[in-house]
C-alpha cells in the first residue's frame, strides 16, 4: 500500500456518481490516504458544490442522468480551468477515453481496475501541483538578494541577526519593531527562508493601505454574495499563507474590528472567510511589524492589549540606519548594483565628494531614504562615475518652514528663515495633507489628483509622518 503523504490532507476531491455504493467506496479509499473528499449524485449539485468548495481534483461518472460525465467535464474546465478532471466509469472504451481527454480530463479509470492504479494518478496529480506551488515560490524568491543587504559590521544589528535565527528555528510569533524604513519586511523574510517552512509561502500584508471595509476580506476571504460586489468567492491572504507565513506589516493600523478576528484566529488556528460559517483549518507562522507605540495604542482604545500579548511572543527591534554607520559602504554598494540593473545604467564608481556626503548623513527616514536618493542621483547621472550635489532629502521637514521661522534642521538660524529644501519639504506636506482631507483620506484618489502612483504617495505619507486619521 502506499504511504500518506502530508500534502493529501490540501488535495480536496469530488467524486460525482449516481451510484451510491461507487461513491462510499471511492470515498473510503481516499480518504485512508488523507484525501479531503466530498461526494455527489449528480452534474448540478456538483456545479453547486464547486461554487462553495475549494476542488483540486473532479473524479466523475461518464453515464449520469440528465448532466453526463462530459457535459460536467466541459463545463467544468470553463468555469474552473485549474481543477483536474477524471473520468470514472463501468464502461470502459477507446472513444469515450479519447473524447474525455479532448474535454480537458487529464486522468481515466475503470472501476474494475486495480484501486491502486487510480491512487497512482490522483498522487501524480498532487506531484504536480505541488510542482507548480514551488515553481512559484521560486519565481517569486529568485531576485531575492537579501543576504547582501543583512552584511553588516555593526554589532547590535549582529545581534538581531542572530536572534532571528533562533526565532526561525520555532513557529513562535514574531513581532518586529523600529523606525519607518528600517527593512522590516527584508527581516520576515530573512526569518521565513531560515525556518522549516521556507519551501511554502511568505505572504505580506501591510495592513496600512487597505480600507477598513475591504481588510478583513483581504485577510480572511469572501464567499460568493457575501457583500455587495462579492461576485465570486475569494481566498484571503491567510489561506493563501497556509503552511508558510503570512507578514502584516504595519499591525498598529488595524481597525479594531479586524483585530478581535485576528485573535480568534490566532487561538483557534482556524479563519472563517466573510459570509461563510465554515472553518478551514491553519498552520502557518505569523510575524507582525509596527512603528507605532503599541503601548500607547492600548491605553488610547486603538489596539487590543490581549491581541498585543499573541503577536509579541518575541519582540526583536531593528536598529536605525544612523546606528549602523559602518554598515554604509556595503549598502551603497548593494542598491547601487539593483538601481543600475532596473534603470540600466552603468557606474563603476562613486566620487569621493559624493560618498563623503552620503557617508555623512543620518538618513532620517533610514534604508528606505538612502534607496530614494540613490535612486534620484543615478537617474540624473551621466557617465560611469556616480557624482553631483548630495540631495539632502530629509525625512523631518521643519514644522514652520513655510511661516518662515527656523525650523530645527535649519543651516542659517542668523537669518530667520528656513532653507529652501526644508520650505519645499514643509510646502509638499502641507499640500498632501489637504489633498488627503479633500478625498476623505482615500489614497487612491489623492494619488490621482497628485499624478503620482499610488505607492509613491504612501512613500510621502510615511516620510512625513502624515497621519490620516487625524486630517
Amino acid at each position: 500500500m502506499m504511504n500518506i503523504h502530508p500534502e493529501n490532507k490540501d488535495f480536496h476531491i469530488l467524486v460525482v456518481d449516481d451510484e451510491i455504493e461507487y461513491q462510499r467506496a471511492f470515498s473510503m479509499i481516499l480518504s485512508r490516504k488523507g484525501f479531503h473528499v466530498l461526494t455527489c449524485s449528480d452534474g448540478q449539485t456538483a456545479l453547486n458544490m464547486l461554487a462553495e468548495n475549494e476542488i483540486d481534483l473532479v473524479m466523475t461518472d461518464l453515464k449520469m442522468p440528465g448532466m453526463d460525465g462530459l457535459s460536467l467535464i466541459q463545463k467544468v474546465k470553463e468555469l474552473y480551468p485549474s481543477i483536474e478532471l477524471m473520468i470514472v466509469t463501468a464502461f470502459g472504451s477507446i472513444e469515450s477515453a479519447v473524447q474525455a481527454m479532448k474535454y480537458g480530463a487529464t486522468g481515466y479509470f475503470i472501476k474494475s481496475s486495480d484501486p491502486e492504479s487510480l491512487l497512482i494518478d490522483i498522487n501524480r496529480m498532487v506531484r504536480i501541483k505541488m510542482l507548480e506551488k514551488s515553481n512559484q515560490i521560486l519565481l517569486h524568491q529568485q531576485d531575492d538578494d537579501n543576504d547582501l543587504f543583512l552584511d553588516s559590521r555593526t554589532p547590535a544589528f549582529l545581534d538581531v541577526l542572530e536572534t532571528c535565527k533562533k526565532a526561525a528555528a520555532s513557529s513562535i510569533n514574531v513581532l518586529l519593531l523600529g523606525e519607518s524604513g528600517v527593512g522590516k519586511e527584508v527581516f520576515a523574510n530573512y526569518i521565513h527562508r531560515l525556518s522549516n517552512r521556507k519551501n511554502h509561502h511568505l505572504i505580506p500584508v501591510n495592513c496600512q493601505v487597505f480600507g477598513d471595509g475591504t481588510i478583513e476580506s483581504e485577510l480572511f476571504g469572501h464567499e460568493k454574495g457575501s457583500f455587495t460586489g462579492a461576485v465570486g468567492r475569494r481566498i484571503g491572504r491567510f489561506e493563501e499563507a497556509n503552511h508558510g507565513t503570512i507578514f502584516l506589516d504595519e499591525i498598529g493600523d488595524l481597525p479594531l474590528s479586524v483585530q478581535g478576528k485576528l485573535l480568534r484566529t490566532l487561538e483557534s488556528r482556524t479563519i472563517e472567510r466573510v459570509g461563510s460559517n465554515r472553518p478551514v483549518d491553519l498552520d502557518l507562522r505569523l510575524i507582525c511589524a509596527t512603528n507605532n507605540d503599541l503601548q500607547k495604542e492600548i491605553t488610547e482604545g486603538r489596539f487590543r492589549e490581549d491581541l498585543l500579548y499573541r503577536i509579541n511572543a518575541l519582540t526583536i527591534t531593528i536598529p536605525p540606519l544612523r546606528e549602523r554607520k559602518a554598515d554604509l559602504p556595503g549598502l551603497i554598494e548593494y542598491f547601487l548594483q539593483r538601481i543600475c540593473r532596473d534603470q540600466k545604467k552603468k557606474i563603476t564608481s562613486v566620487s569621493s565628494e559624493t560618498m563623503d556626503a552620503l557617508l555623512q548623513y543620518d538618513y532620517p527616514g533610514n534604508v528606505r531614504e538612502l534607496r530614494n536618493i540613490l535612486e534620484r542621483m543615478v537617474a540624473l547621472n551621466d557617465g560611469t562615475i556616480l557624482h553631483g550635489n548630495f540631495p539632502y532629502a530629509s525625512s523631518h521637514p521643519a514644522k514652520s518652514a513655510v511661516s518662515g521661522s527656523i525650523p530645527e534642521n535649519s543651516t542659517d538660524s542668523s537669518s530667520g528663515f528656513a532653507c529652501l529644501r526644508d520650505a519645499r519639504a514643509q510646502f509638499e506636506k502641507d499640500y498632501i495633507e489637504g489633498v488627503l482631507k479633500h478625498t476623505g483620506g482615500n489614497v487612491t484618489e489623492a494619488a490621482e489628483i497628485l499624478q503620482i502612483t499610488k505607492r509613491q504617495l504612501w512613500n510621502k505619507i510615511s516620510e512625513y509622518e502624515i497621519h490620516r486619521t487625524s486630517l
